[in-house]
């Protein structure tokens, strides 16, 4: 096949789930001995100034036709259409999730990106997303064909099973960068009504993508008087970031949408019970048996299904044992950058 030019914007080393299935593609492919390297594009996607386009469209126009051209939606979906026009053909589009969905836009931004992601989309030989949800939204609201639309499924590596606390004190782990899409301040809204049971939780994530909400997540905290129970821990080293599952005793996803949620499965590898939104992907991902599933952004709903997990060791266990089992049935990274491998490889073969 032809070689894969994987155009991504921004820093790549960033802690976020879509960063780390770039990464993750990247390497698998080097063991694989798929020939591909990485193209870096400016780092002011999705919201690109003209010099931004101007790089951009330097960078990938200096690319021989004979390599395909797999672009992070990151990048592609915000791309005007005479960009996206004009390599039509050698284009895979990566979809992590469709930026228009991204909380905190106003009606007019969201639609904005909508219109200019739908249509770059016409113009992408193929498109991988992670997601059968994400292929349903694309489908439906995107008017991508469904053939043209392929689901690669982020992998997760086998973990030791999580021990727990131990303690009385029941460990509660969230993972997820500090912006608005995570729903981070209902979850504190949520656990400020729980404050006579026993709980402490850590939020780990970057801290420096959302300022406005870190300051308010850290505002919201110090107001409910539960800053003793609550700690923001940024975004931590991989060992650091093993050692806190290893030691929670149920993980929150508090997400409003999520594209696949990798942190879901992360917690599955590592036997976690879980309690998470229906935003997204979120209900799919993680089977009924292992995780009690809330509707996104239900203070009301969300807290009483902390308040019956907290209360309910033996359905904690019981949900445990059902993530356990059900991480052997995950996607490993293999095949995941094989099913992209391929799907490039009929672009240009």
């Amino acid at each position: 096949m032809s070689a894969i030019v994987f155009a991504i914007p921004g820093d790549l080393s960033l802690p976020t789930g879509g960063y780390a299935y770039d990464r993750r593609l990247l390497k698998e492919w080097r063991e694989m001995g798929v020939a591909a390297r990485h193209l870096p594009l400016p780092g002011g996607f999705p919201n690109p100034s003209e010099a931004d386009l101007s790089e951009t469209g330097r960078a990938i126009l200096s690319q021989s036709y004979d390599r395909v051209l797999l672009i992070d939606g990151l990048a592609y979906g915000a791309f005007p259409e005479s960009i996206a026009a004009g390599l039509a053909g050698r284009v895979v589009a990566l979809v992590h999730h469709p930026l228009g969905l991204e909380t905190g836009l106003s009606p007019v931004q969201a639609a904005e990106f909508v219109r200019r992601e739908a249509a770059a989309l016409r113009y992408a030989a193929g498109v991988i997303v992670s997601s059968e949800t994400t292929k349903r939204l694309l489908v439906a609201d995107f008017a991508v064909p469904a053939e043209r639309i392929t689901v690669a499924e982020p992998g997760v590596d086998p973990a030791e099973r999580a021990t727990g606390s131990g303690g009385e004190s029941v460990e509660l782990l969230a993972v997820g960068s500090l912006v608005p899409r995570k729903g981070y301040d209902v979850l504190i809204a949520a656990l400020e009504g729980l404050a006579g049971k026993p709980w402490r939780l850590t939020i780990v994530g970057a801290d420096d993508r959302a300022p406005a909400t870190t300051a308010a997540l850290k505002t919201q905290v110090a107001s409910t008087g539960l800053s003793e129970r609550i700690r923001l821990a940024g975004a931590l080293r991989q060992a650091e970031l093993d050692a806190a599952y290893a030691k929670a005793d149920l993980f929150v996803m508090p997400s409003l949408f999520e594209g696949y949620g990798m942190v879901l499965t992360e917690a599955l590898a590592r036997g976690l019970p879980i309690l998470c939104t229906t935003g997204g992907a979120a209900a799919e991902t993680a089977p009924d048996e292992a995780a009690l599933k809330v509707p996104p952004g239900d203070v009301a709903a969300l807290r009483a299904g902390l308040a019956r997990l907290l209360d309910d060791g033996d359905q904690r266990r019981r949900r445990a044992d059902a993530a356990w089992h059900a991480a052997r049935a995950l996607p490993r990274w293999r095949r995941t950058a094989t099913i992209v491998a391929e799907v490039c490889a009929k672009v240009i073969p």
